[in-house]
C-alpha cells in the first residue's frame, strides 16, 4: 500500500485479516479452554508485551463474570493450586519468563492453557490445552500468514477478539447478563 493509503483502507485490510485468522481457529480447542475455565477454582493469566495487555483485558472480563481471575505479577494475585488454571498468551510460545511460569504451574499440578501461533513450542508442549491462532508472528510476517500489519499485531488483535467471543460464550453458559457484570465493574473511577 502506498503513502496515499487512507486510514479506512488500512482498517478494512486489518478487519479482513482478523476475520480470516479468527475463522481458522479450531472451535474444539476453544471449547476445551472454556471447559478448563469453568472447572478452575482460580484462573491466572500471563503474557508479555502487547499480548500481555490482551491477557489483562481477558482477566478483567473473567472477573466481571464472577470468576476468580488474576494477572500473574500483580501484588494482589494469589498463588495457584492444583485446581487452578494458568492461561498463557504467547505468539512464539518461547518467551523465557512465560516458559518458567508454565513449568512451575505444571509442577504445582495446575492446568496450563496456551494461546499461541506455534503449538509445538515449549509452552505449547507444556500446555494441557492449546488454542492455535494462525497469525503471522513478529519474526515472520510473510508467506502463508501474510499481513499488512507490523510485527505481532495480528496475533494480539486476534487474542482480544477470541477472548471477547469466549466471554460471550461464558455469559450464555452462566446465564450472566451485562447488568450482573456491571455490578462487578470498578466503581471508584
Amino acid at each position: 500500500m502506498s503513502m496515499q493509503t487512507t486510514m479506512q483502507s488500512y482498517a478494512t485490510g486489518i478487519l479482513e485479516e482478523l476475520s480470516r485468522t479468527v475463522q481458522a481457529v479450531d472451535e474444539a480447542s476453544v471449547n476445551a479452554l472454556i471447559a478448563q475455565i469453568v472447572r478452575a477454582d482460580r484462573i491466572l493469566v500471563a503474557g508479555a508485551g502487547r499480548s500481555g495487555l490482551m491477557m489483562r483485558a481477558f482477566a478483567m472480563r473473567l472477573m466481571h463474570l464472577g470468576f476468580n481471575a488474576y494477572v500473574v505479577g500483580e501484588t494482589v494475585t494469589p498463588g495457584l493450586g492444583e485446581n487452578g488454571l494458568l492461561i498463557i498468551g504467547s505468539g512464539s510460545g518461547e518467551t523465557k519468563s512465560l516458559v518458567a511460569m508454565a513449568e512451575k504451574a505444571r509442577a504445582i499440578g495446575a492446568s496450563v492453557a496456551a494461546i499461541t501461533i506455534h503449538p509445538g513450542s515449549t509452552i505449547g508442549e507444556l500446555a494441557h490445552t492449546i488454542v492455535q491462532v494462525p497469525a503471522a508472528s513478529k519474526e515472520n510476517t510473510s508467506l502463508a500468514r501474510a499481513t499488512i500489519q507490523p510485527m505481532g499485531a495480528l496475533f494480539e488483535q486476534s487474542l482480544l477478539i477470541i477472548f471477547d467471543a469466549i466471554i460471550l460464550q461464558l455469559m450464555g453458559i452462566g446465564e450472566v447478563d451485562n447488568t450482573a457484570m456491571l455490578g462487578r465493574h470498578a466503581n471508584l473511577e
